[in-house]
């Protein structure tokens, strides 16, 4: 565009050099006046056309700077559903044995307790076939754990919660004349994905159990993400 204006106002320079030399000096005048005014017209449109393409630019800018700001509030969004009840649902609790009663163990090594009766398992992390809970949301969790002792005098009971072969929180009872005591623990932990969490019976100790009564119990849920 800018080309083509330069043309044509070249072209009304050179012909009104010119215009002495031609006949007819009136008609020629008028022509060249009149080329003149359209490259002047031209000129001015060019000049607008540039102003329009700014403002385009300009425009541009803006609707990057919105599609920025679009993108952050929905990520303030995504954030908020966490808060406001949006966040994952993780929650299990279960129970040692499904039928019958008597003792579990001794074993020769430290061994996770399989509860195999569960009541709950929303989220799907709790396996009852290894006994073994697996985050799979980064956050803070709160487990529980109730134990019976075993029904010998004297008792030989001892249960640790774990996490990641690392003794957290433990329930004994290894002395006294009492075979009917049983006892809790529980405790609040942040977790990474892939993350375990079991109950381990110690080595060489047991523990009794009744599937109609349920005395030992393993439970968590997801308190908040992080």
């Amino acid at each position: 565009m800018q080309g083509t204006v330069v043309f044509l106002f070249s072209l009304c320079y050179c012909l009104s050099g010119t215009k002495g030399q031609v006949n007819n000096q009136d008609q020629k005048t008028c022509c060249l006046s009149d080329t003149c005014s359209l490259v002047k017209e031209l000129l001015s449109i060019g000049e607008k056309l540039g102003t329009i393409g700014e403002k385009m630019g300009t425009m541009g800018d803006n609707l990057r700077l919105m599609e920025t700001r679009l993108q952050t509030s929905e990520k303030e969004v995504e954030e908020l559903k966490k808060i406001t009840g949006g966040q994952p649902m993780v929650a299990f609790s279960a129970s040692l044995r499904e039928s019958g009663h008597g003792d579990t163990g001794p074993f020769n090594t430290h061994t996770p307790l399989q509860y195999k009766k569960v009541f709950s398992n929303t989220g799907n992390c709790y396996n009852s076939a290894t006994g073994i809970f697996t985050a799979t949301v980064k956050g803070m969790y709160f487990f529980r754990f109730t134990m019976m002792n075993n029904q010998n005098n004297p008792p030989n009971s001892v249960v640790c919660l774990t996490k990641n072969n690392q003794r957290l929180v433990s329930v004994w009872d290894t002395t006294g004349t009492d075979a009917n005591d049983s006892g809790s623990n529980a405790v609040v932990i942040p977790l990474e994905v892939g993350d375990n969490v079991y109950v381990e019976l110690q080595a060489n100790r047991l523990l009794y159990e009744d599937s109609n009564m349920n005395f030992n119990t393993f439970s968590g849920f997801l308190l908040f993400t992080l």
